[in-house]
């Protein structure tokens, strides 16, 4: 092989690499990110636990709630209380209500975060319809529980400590059907009027 198609060889083989090394990164990126968050609560992003954090303070915090919809979707949404005090460390439970005015079945998966983004990182569920994917059938109405607390930690963290309150927010998207609800939904008779 002469000294040029050495070159372009040598040349091609660090493009491929170059172009391996990249996909693989951008396929990486997405769970790294997400588990990033999850751990630092970047961008507002919550965290999960089992049980209430079995330290309570005397220091209290305002947690608001609020609720939104993704343009497509045919719900009616909203916090059953806009907000609660609470004291840091102890477990909250409150409720948003859904509503669906449609004449047929509707399933919607909940995205959510919280502000200031500082507290994302001690702000804790326990148990969230945020969780699973929801259905409501036509005319149905729900109460939907989300049992939380505030980690006692944010009083130590230096940027975390000053908030007064904390606003939880969910946006509601229309997702297709589980196939078993849309079987049903298919078979059901048609009324004609």
């Amino acid at each position: 092989m002469s000294a040029p198609q050495q070159n372009h060889a040598g040349t091609a083989f660090k493009l491929v690499g170059v172009v391996a090394l990249m996909g693989s990164l951008a396929w990486a990126s997405v769970p790294f990110y997400d588990w990033f968050c999850r751990v630092t609560g970047f961008g507002g992003t919550t965290q999960v636990a089992a049980d209430g954090s079995g330290t309570i303070l005397n220091e209290t915090i305002i947690v608001r709630f609020d609720a939104s919809l993704d343009r497509d979707m045919p719900w009616e949404f909203r916090p059953a209380q806009d907000d609660v005090t609470i004291r840091i460390g102890e477990t909250g439970l409150i409720y948003y209500e859904a509503y669906n005015p449609t004449d047929r079945p509707v399933a919607g998966t909940a995205s959510y975060n919280v502000a200031p983004y500082s507290t994302g990182a001690y702000f804790t569920k326990i148990d969230c319809f945020c969780f699973t994917e929801q259905v409501l059938q036509p005319g149905e109405r729900v109460m939907m529980p989300v049992t939380f607390y505030v980690d006692p930690e944010i009083v130590n963290d230096r940027e975390a400590k000053f908030a007064q309150h904390i606003t939880l927010s969910y946006t509601f998207y229309e997702t297709d059907l589980p196939e078993d609800v849309a079987q049903l939904a298919s078979d059901a008779p048609v009324v004609q009027n």
